[in-house]
């Protein structure tokens, strides 16, 4: 088999209990190499526990998977290099510069130019202008778009990104998300966890949903729009909305359970500014 048949990434039975609450109960799914495949839930549906068990931070209990071709339980040391992991809050020094930061994991790498690589993912993701400030002036998009670049440095095959638009602006949101379609557009394989329902339904290929530690649902929009029939009003026919498929599939009412009881938001929609 080819390398290009061979998934990017690969999730066979995934188990993962805390204590007496099982996050994940059974997780299966494929990611195509250089598509963009977001893994939609609420929170606390266990969409970080499989991004910690893909970039080898956490163990599962049961299960099986491979990135990039490697076993995650017994070659985790050739999954990292083969990934690079975006997490939910941006790992910027504020202090250092944009360029600063960029050079100084190109070092810490071991990568040879390093001031080239800096510059030419500053280019990249629109923050030449900006490449001269602390990052502690940036907006909160910029600051994102700069983490997304840190995580590019040395062209891994594979990114993961944990909820990268949590809590920006409408205006932040979009640049991250351009970021993000160059990214797969250029061959990187991305897989994205989210709870924004018009988040998965821009940028994804796929979109698996998982609801209470087992994914319920997986395929392309058209594929999850077919799950419901179009609803008719005066004779016009109206195909389901991602949030109607959600909503009609997991029967969440905004109240789901979490790994974390405390926190129970449900998947949350942007109205278009």
């Amino acid at each position: 088999m080819t390398t290009q048949l061979v998934p990017a990434i690969r999730v066979q039975g995934l188990e993962k209990s805390y204590k007496k609450v099982r996050a994940l109960r059974g997780v299966d799914f494929d990611v195509a190499r250089g598509s963009i495949f977001a893994l939609l839930g609420s929170n606390g549906a266990g969409k970080t526990t499989v991004v910690k068990i893909l970039s080898t931070l956490l163990k599962a209990d049961a299960g099986r998977a491979a990135v990039d071709g490697f076993d995650v339980a017994a070659q985790p040391a050739d999954v990292r290099e083969s990934i690079s992991l975006t997490g939910q809050f941006a790992a910027v020094d504020e202090i250092l510069t944009g360029r600063e930061n960029l050079v100084l994991v190109a070092r810490l790498r071991h990568l040879k130019n390093a001031g080239r690589i800096a510059d030419d993912l500053l280019a990249r993701f629109q923050l030449t202008d900006a490449a001269g400030r602390r990052v502690s002036t940036y907006s909160g998009g910029m600051r994102r778009r700069l983490d997304v670049a840190m995580s590019l440095i040395g062209n891994t095959p594979v990114i993961f990104l944990d909820e990268p638009t949590t809590g920006l602006d409408p205006q932040s949101r979009a640049e991250v998300w351009k970021s993000v379609k160059e990214l797969a557009g250029r061959g990187t394989t991305v897989l994205l966890t989210t709870q924004y329902l018009d988040e998965a339904e821009q940028l994804a290929d796929r979109i698996a949903i998982l609801h209470e530690g087992r994914i319920i649902a997986n395929g392309t929009l058209d594929e999850l729009k077919r799950l419901l029939p179009p609803a008719k009003v005066e004779y016009v026919k109206k195909q389901p909305s991602l949030e109607e498929i959600f909503l009609a599939i997991t029967g969440d009412d905004g109240t789901g359970g979490d790994d974390s009881p405390a926190n129970n938001d449900g998947p949350k929609t942007k109205e278009p500014r």
